[in-house]
């Protein structure tokens, strides 16, 4: 039998940490959840927050190369106990790795070589992972595709539509620069412990800006101080967000398609992009602050 076929008895398991926000795919869920991601014999994979390695495995048994980044210490440890040559694991925090850091981690001869990403993401910390994830891609990690778990919630708000509850920053942060796709939900027992939520299964991939903005930063710093007023009328909102006078605010308003008298939370991602590049134009302050 080879290292790659290799099945060892896994350790006692461990119990979830609170701090980390662990709660552990069952195992009858895992062969849903890896049909799902398809994982294929050409694959690089960088799995965050493999826990005891439930989709670890069958990762690294059907994939070329597969890196772990896992918090805990203790779960690390244990990764490293029977993974295979191929199987990288790195006890670290994926909220401060650098793309330079992954690819070095991986052994990549190639940096532009496509990587994947999968996760079961801690669901207090779900939408920062995914921002990492972005920043990753724009600084050099050629990610083909990222399918994670999250809170249902956090899913909704991602795939929102303008003009519903759930839409907001993060989905058009993420529509921005990535296409959405709903794969699989996952009811709450699932999971071990039993979290009071459920959870949804994502794909992400990313591409370039679309529209392409004159000021990728400062779009970003707009549409969060934007969404911040949400409910206001988008000249109020502008006028807030940028420190404008109200007859600039509506100048600038009238060289777009959009009305003053529209809230922030109608627009679509087209619009609060041109909205962007017209305040970029007249080199009009946006916000002070980093979009993150």
């Amino acid at each position: 039998m080879t290292e790659r076929a290799r099945r060892v008895i896994p350790p006692r398991r461990q119990r979830a940490r609170k701090r980390f926000g662990q709660h552990f795919l069952e195992r009858a869920w895992v062969e849903k959840v890896v049909a799902a991601i398809g994982p294929a014999p050409p694959d690089v994979f960088l799995e965050i927050g493999p826990g005891e390695g439930a989709l670890t495995r069958p990762l690294a048994e059907r994939a070329r190369r597969v890196l772990a980044v896992e918090i805990d210490r203790d779960l690390a440890g244990q990764l490293r106990q029977w993974a295979p040559a191929h199987l990288a694991i790195v006890q670290a925090d994926v909220l401060t790795l650098e793309a330079s850091t992954i690819i070095q981690a991986l052994g990549a001869n190639d940096p532009a070589a496509p990587i994947r990403v999968a996760g079961n993401l801690p669901y207090n910390v779900a939408a920062p992972i995914i921002f990492r994830l972005l920043h990753l891609y724009e600084t050099g990690l050629r990610v083909m595709d990222a399918i994670v778990m999250v809170q249902r919630e956090v899913a909704d708000r991602m795939l929102a539509v303008p003009g519903t509850r759930d839409y907001g920053v993060l989905a058009v942060l993420l529509r921005h620069v990535a296409e959405i796709t709903r794969l699989l939900d996952l009811p709450a027992g699932a999971f071990r412990p039993v979290p009071q939520v459920r959870s949804t299964l994502v794909r992400l991939r990313f591409h370039e800006p679309r529209p392409p903005t004159r000021d990728l930063p400062g779009m970003r710093r707009l549409v969060r101080s934007l969404f911040a007023r949400r409910r206001k009328t988008l000249a109020t909102a502008l006028c807030a967000a940028t420190g404008l006078p109200r007859a600039t605010a509506l100048d600038v308003l009238a060289r777009t398609k959009v009305a003053g008298t529209q809230r922030p939370e109608t627009l679509e991602v087209a619009e609060l992009v041109e909205l962007s590049n017209v305040l970029y134009e007249t080199r009009e302050p946006t916000l002070l602050g980093d979009a993150g």
